[in-house]
């Protein structure tokens, strides 16, 4: 377990909620993953990255499907796409990625808190 952090290290991740509205396949990823295109609401907008997420999901499934997301990471290049953002998930024992996901719907955009 990692150390204790303060209320404010913890204020400073932009962790969001955004609605998964278009993925595609990513065939010059290293590892298996989707290019995915995620709706955060008005004040944001929509936001591009890269998830390994192929063992549990199919493209079709991902659509409409809110994901919470890290927004205040520096922008990456991966391979000839750029990656906006962090999706976030639990890595399985198998090493496949399970979506950290709401419980229930929220409003694109909100900040976890």
């Amino acid at each position: 377990m990692n150390p204790p952090i303060s209320w404010s290290d913890f204020e400073s991740v932009e962790l969001r909620i955004g609605t998964i509205i278009r993925s595609e396949d990513f065939p010059e990823a290293r590892k298996p993953a989707y290019k995915i295109w995620v709706d955060f609401g008005d004040e944001i907008g929509i936001k591009q990255s890269s998830a390994q997420i192929t063992i549990h999901y199919s493209q079709e499934e991902l659509i409409g499907k809110q994901i919470i997301g890290v927004l205040n990471f520096p922008v990456k290049q991966i391979g000839p796409f750029i990656s906006e953002f962090l999706c976030t998930g639990f890595y399985r024992d198998d090493g496949s990625v399970v979506l950290a996901i709401p419980e229930r719907s929220v409003k694109n955009g909100s900040k976890l808190g």
